[in-house]
């Protein structure tokens, strides 16, 4: 399906270009400080890393195939909906949080792991960075697909996002991309926050069709004469109205798949889908609020240390300060 490819896409390149951004800071600045001998241990880790996220997938499939044969999969289903909704938009405010002084952290700890000889902890480091990243994919392609994480792995939405990563990390490494990665970031970022919203909505649907919750109103409004929602709709609508819906099924399941389009919404989907961003818009502006102040207040630090020597040199007009 076009809409599992498209996600899947989006997915494993965001997830496959802030890995390998880390892990290229981390080789690169090895090789600028002249320590091109640790580099080893940095890939060493993201083997580890590689290695034990296959191996989660494979746990994963094993327990969604015990889920299924217990006839409780929707269930798992539904978990994975939420969890991954909530990593899919913490992910995006963790890289827009970290995304400018990412170069500087990551600098900052090999320089400590470098100073204490600590090749154990450069390991892991870039182990955990990787495997942060496999396991989040894992759980979206879970999501995205139902469960089957093998078809979005073997899909050409997978390949292709990591194939882009490669190549927008390779540019950017050799200093040739000219547009900002914070520019990328917003731009996937914004995407992303659509389908984390589709999966907070299509986890409510299921658990609303497997009578877990209830609803105030099953139906705000149908929009089934324009666009259904699956085929099935489709076939149905014909068979009950004698005329066919404007749109196709399969357009309906394919904006279903991607942002959670219903034609037949209960209230506490709208109001779900809704809230959900505008929860996002006042996080986001809460941020800007926060990286405001703190930017005033290093302006406003810096001003006070110039006054304070300026005024020990009014006072004191025979010192002469030495720098070292």
């Amino acid at each position: 399906m076009a809409s599992i490819e498209i996600q899947a896409l989006l997915i494993t390149f965001r997830e496959a270009l802030e890995a390998l951004l880390i892990v290229g800071i981390i080789t690169t600045y090895l090789k600028r400080i002249k320590r091109p001998e640790f580099t080893k241990y940095v890939w060493i880790g993201v083997g580890l890393a590689l290695l034990a996220s296959f191996g989660a997938a494979l746990l994963f499939q094993v327990v969604f195939t015990g889920f299924a044969a217990m006839g409780s999969e929707m269930y798992l289903k539904i978990s994975i909906m939420m969890i991954s909704s909530i990593l899919l938009t913490q992910m995006v405010f963790w890289m827009a949080k970290h995304s400018k002084n990412l170069k500087g952290e990551m600098e900052s700890k090999l320089d400590t792991y470098l100073t204490t000889g600590n090749v154990i902890g450069m390991v892991f480091h870039s182990f955990l960075v990787v495997l942060r990243e496999g396991i989040e994919t894992v759980f979206f392609f879970a999501a995205i697909t139902g469960g089957n994480i093998e078809k979005a792995i073997t899909g050409w939405g997978a390949i292709s996002g990591v194939l882009i990563a490669v190549v927008v990390c390779y540019f950017f490494f050799k200093g040739s991309m000219r547009v900002p990665l914070k520019t990328f970031f917003k731009f996937t970022g914004a995407f992303i926050v659509v389908v984390a919203a589709g999966l907070l909505v299509q986890g409510i649907s299921m658990m609303q069709d497997l009578k877990i919750i209830g609803s105030v109103m099953p139906q705000v409004y149908n929009l089934t004469s324009f666009l259904p929602e699956h085929p099935i709709d489709y076939a149905h609508y014909v068979r009950d109205h004698g005329v066919a819906p404007l749109l196709s099924g399969e357009i309906g399941i394919f904006f279903k798949a991607l942002f959670g389009y219903s034609s037949m919404p209960s209230i506490e989907e709208v109001v779900a889908y809704i809230g959900y961003f505008v929860v996002i818009y006042l996080l986001v502006k809460e941020n800007g609020k926060e990286k405001t102040a703190t930017a005033k207040q290093a302006v406003a630090h810096n001003e006070d240390k110039q006054e304070v020597s300026n005024d020990y040199r009014k006072k004191s007009p025979g010192v002469t300060t030495i720098n070292t």
